[in-house]
């Protein structure tokens, strides 16, 4: 039987509509909608000092006026180097009100990373902090780059009384000396004015909202041109989702970096379609997080699995009161079956894995939360397809159960890659958009993820999927972290490595861990190489990084000649 009916529809959770009407709008629309429902509603909470959806619009739209005074019109791209702060929020549809598009960056990456990201974005624009982490990297850019202008935000500012004081004083070693000249613009001098910006015509399918810089299906950092309209949808999916999400009512727990497409969606514009509150943290701290949560008592909280995993190996977990959480969502990376179980018994909620790319916006799959299948991305959202075509021919659909790779169609799915049109008609066809991962879909429209086409393990003529070693690995309770690659082998091509960080007081051996996995794996997935290690590498949402370790070996690889 090949994939030609949606067969998930039988299968539909009770109360989401798969045909349910998406419309084509603007994020401008999605801000100001929520802005005129709930104007004097908590919006977003810092370290303590609080927002409300009015005084938020106020600062946007007077920074949208600011933008345009300095030439930002239809089409003009501007960068946001900017941690979790309030002024993300503000920057972000302050630079979609002028016209602008914008280009989020990972204010860790390195200096060589951000500046091909600026010239390739044709950023001349770059918003972020008077502190020295973020504004030293980018000042550097004003003489290496194309880049014109600095908007600098004061971190003191958004600080609470009395921190708001004290932080020039007691974080000075912190702050940055900015200059003052024409290439620097401050952030209250771009916003005194009436914040009577000019309206700009915006065609929500056409106008890209933002460029999401991703390296994609071959590893090459490009830009996804993410359209009004398709995140729109994906915000109105999500929401669709989740009808037990009360408008109004929910309080966010935003932990995940806003520069990510996952919090971008699932975190800020999420709360804003439903007129929630965003308590907002500046970067994962796990002390912080459990605090957080035990004081404020957040309603929903999505995350990434290794957050899941620290907080289940807390030692002092029992002390914070998780009671508040009703419903969190994972993504950007495998959600170990017994990581799951054990979250939803310390925290008493549902955790549903679910499952995208940058190229749509970024969430295509999620697990009903009350038909939750351990080891499944879950079903397409409504509007989406998924379709698993053949890894031989890839015009050709495979029947329910077995392996292709794993195609997405939808309105959440990206215009194309920026100034990139062959790489374009690579992975969008025929209006599928080719994700690179190896899955299959069962009988009832579940899919799953085996793994990445590019991280197959090619040994001895077999396909090993990391994945698969890595949930196996997982089962031993000593086991805290894994990554599983492929090594050069002189006689099968390649081996299976793995990598493991052991759980506080754990000890384990290679030969017992072999001898564990025994009876688990088949002798061509039995990891050849086991490394112990007291840290494993991870990116900036706390994903564990595969590419880290590929990078390395291939560095001692050119070391050793």
């Amino acid at each position: 039987m090949q994939q030609t009916d949606h067969v998930w529809e039988r299968h539909y959770p009770q109360g989401v509509d798969w045909h349910a009407d998406i419309p084509k709008r603007s994020l401008i629309a999605l801000f100001d909608d929520a802005v005129a429902r709930y104007g004097d509603k908590p919006f977003l909470e810092f370290l303590g000092k609080r927002y409300t959806y009015r005084q938020v619009s106020a600062l946007v739209d007077r920074f949208a006026k600011g933008l345009q005074g300095l030439g930002v019109r239809k089409g003009r791209t501007v960068g946001l180097f900017l941690p979790n702060t309030p002024y993300f929020v503000i920057a972000y549809f302050g630079v979609l009100k002028a016209g602008g598009t914008v280009v989020n960056f990972n204010p860790l990456y390195a200096e060589r990373e951000i500046a091909k990201q600026i010239d390739d974005s044709e950023a001349t624009i770059m918003v972020t902090l008077d502190v020295k982490a973020t504004y030293t990297k980018l000042a550097r850019m004003l003489v290496e780059t194309r880049l014109e202008k600095i908007v600098v935000c004061p971190m003191a500012d958004v600080l609470p009384f009395p921190k708001n004081w004290l932080f020039p004083f007691v974080r000075r070693q912190d702050l940055a000396l900015i200059p003052h000249d024409a290439h620097h613009v401050r952030f209250r001098e771009l916003t005194a004015n009436d914040g009577r910006f000019t309206p700009v015509a915006i065609d929500p399918v056409e106008d890209v909202a933002v460029l999401q810089y991703t390296g994609g299906t071959t590893g090459v950092p490009k830009g996804a041109m993410l359209t009004h309209a398709n995140i729109y949808a994906n915000t109105v999916q999500a929401a669709l989702w989740f009808p037990e999400a009360v408008d109004g009512a929910e309080r966010m727990l935003g932990v995940l970096p806003l520069f990510h497409v996952f919090a971008m969606t699932c975190v800020m514009n999420l709360t804003i379609y439903k007129g929630g509150e965003i308590v907002l943290l500046p970067r994962f701290d796990l002390d912080q997080v459990l605090e957080t949560i035990d004081r404020k008592k957040p309603t929903l909280f999505p995350a990434v699995p290794t957050i899941y995993t620290a907080i289940n190996n807390h030692k002092h977990r029992e002390k914070y009161d998780l009671s508040s959480i009703k419903l969190c969502n994972s993504g950007g990376a495998p959600l170990p079956v017994e990581v799951k179980a054990k979250f939803e018994e310390i925290a008493g909620c549902k955790l549903v894995e679910g499952y995208g790319l940058s190229e749509s916006s970024p969430v295509a799959t999620i697990n009903p939360p009350d038909a939750s299948v351990p080891g499944s991305i879950g079903m397409p959202l409504p509007g989406t397809v998924i379709e698993i075509m053949s890894l031989e021919d890839r015009s050709r659909p495979v029947a329910l159960g077995e392996r292709g790779e794993v195609c997405i169609r939808g309105p959440q799915v990206m215009k194309g890659y920026w100034k990139r049109p062959d790489e374009t008609a690579n992975t969008i066809v025929d209006g599928r958009l080719h994700t690179g991962d190896v899955g299959y879909m069962d009988e009832r429209g579940y899919t799953y993820i085996v793994d990445r086409i590019k991280d197959m393990i090619l040994a001895g003529g077999y396909n090993v999927y990391p994945r698969n070693v890595e949930e196996a690995i997982y089962l031993h309770p000593a086991v805290h972290e894994c990554i599983v690659l492929g090594v050069p082998d002189p006689y099968r091509g390649q081996t299976v490595k793995a990598y493991i960080r052991l759980g506080e007081g754990q000890q384990m051996t290679p030969e017992e861990l072999k001898a564990f996995l025994k009876d688990k794996l088949s002798p061509i997935e039995m990891p050849k190489q086991v490394e112990f290690r007291e840290e494993l590498p991870k990116t900036m949402i706390g994903k564990l990084s595969r590419k880290a370790l590929l990078d390395e070996m291939e560095a001692q690889g050119k070391a050793a000649g």
